[in-house]
């Protein structure tokens, strides 16, 4: 464990709840905006203005709020995001300083650069990988990430599981007319490679603002091409963990949905999100932060910048109300905000 600092409160840390009632126990730490892909879903072909690099959190910045996460909120899970975290500069290090704070640390990639990381990223502590892949097929890799890059995932993926960084999961958006007859290629793949496979409802969070919901394929939708092939068994979702999972009857194989549009999970939602930036977001969907960049660099102590995240933390709405009328999109894409 790290050494206790002057801020660092002894005995259980209170939890982090909002106004109603739902305690906050997984931080979701966004390392970088920036990414290696152009995906068609997320962002336009020329890229982003990135974040100017004396705007990004240092290492150190983000291991003190890390901590205060930790020890003063009760954090439990850290899941490393971006943008592609991969491009963070020193993360092994970083990593290993995070791992000394004794919560379960994960990450969120799409792969690139995996198969040269995975193994010293597994020493350093990190316990699992999310990857993100969308298609099997190399021509349409190369279409919807604009770049020719799908060998170099499925090496990450292997080099994975070969470093232990288990259970690997594998994340899919599936788009109606794109890659929405690839379903049962991927489940296949997953369970072949010892993976386990996850879709994910298509969200209004692409730079473009080109989110069409007629284009988004329905948890529905997908659990119907899916038990067309096999017999699926509710496994249901463990705690407040986003994807509702099945069986495979007959097998020890399970696939998760994520249905954020359709079938909300925002009641039992356990998550807060910290961007590249040091913004503090409740919720994915958020119009609003709370600035924990500034309050670092102005000099405040652990016990203040807590009482900032708690407040953010208290102001949580009820959900995202995707399929309101009123439905204001947050204005950071999801590239900027993590995921």
């Amino acid at each position: 464990m790290a050494p206790r600092t002057p801020d660092t409160p002894t005995g259980a840390p209170a939890p982090l709840v909002d106004r109603y009632g739902r305690v906050h126990t997984d931080l979701r730490i966004s390392l970088t905006d920036r990414c290696n892909l152009r995906c068609t879903y997320c962002m336009p072909a020329e890229g982003l203005d990135w974040l100017p690099r004396d705007q990004a959190l240092t290492d150190d910045e983000l291991l003190r709020l890390a901590r205060i996460a930790v020890h003063r909120l009760g954090i439990r899970t850290l899941r490393l995001t971006g943008g592609e975290p991969l491009l963070r500069r020193g993360l092994p290090a970083l990593v290993a300083r995070l791992a000394e704070l004794g919560a379960e640390l994960s990450l969120t990639t799409n792969g690139i650069g995996l198969a040269r990381s995975a193994a010293e990223l597994k020493q350093a502590g990190l316990h699992r990988v999310n990857v993100s892949l969308d298609t099997l097929r190399p021509e349409r890799y190369a279409a919807l990430t604009r770049r020719d890059r799908l060998a170099d995932v499925l090496a990450g993926l292997a080099a994975a599981r070969d470093a232990g960084l288990e259970p690997v999961k594998v994340n899919a958006v599936p788009v109606r007319g794109v890659n929405e007859d690839e379903l049962v290629d991927l489940v296949e793949f997953a369970v072949g490679h010892g993976y386990r496979m996850r879709f994910i409802e298509s969200m209004p969070l692409d730079a473009q603002g080109a989110w069409d919901r007629t284009a988004m394929l329905t948890a529905d939708e997908i659990l119907a091409v899916l038990a067309a092939r096999w017999t699926l068994l509710p496994v249901g979702r463990h705690g407040n963990a986003p994807a509702e999972e099945w069986r495979l009857d007959g097998t020890d194989h399970v696939v998760g949905v994520i249905a954020s549009v359709t079938r909300p999970f925002c009641a039992g939602c356990d998550r807060v999100r910290l961007t590249a930036d040091g913004q503090l977001r409740n919720c994915l969907f958020a119009t609003a932060e709370s600035d924990l960049r500034a309050l670092l660099r102005g000099g405040a102590d652990d016990e203040r910048i807590e009482r900032a995240w708690r407040d953010c933390v208290a102001r949580k709405a009820p959900g995202h109300r995707i399929g309101d009328a009123d439905f204001v999109r947050p204005d950071r894409p999801m590239s900027a905000i993590g995921g």
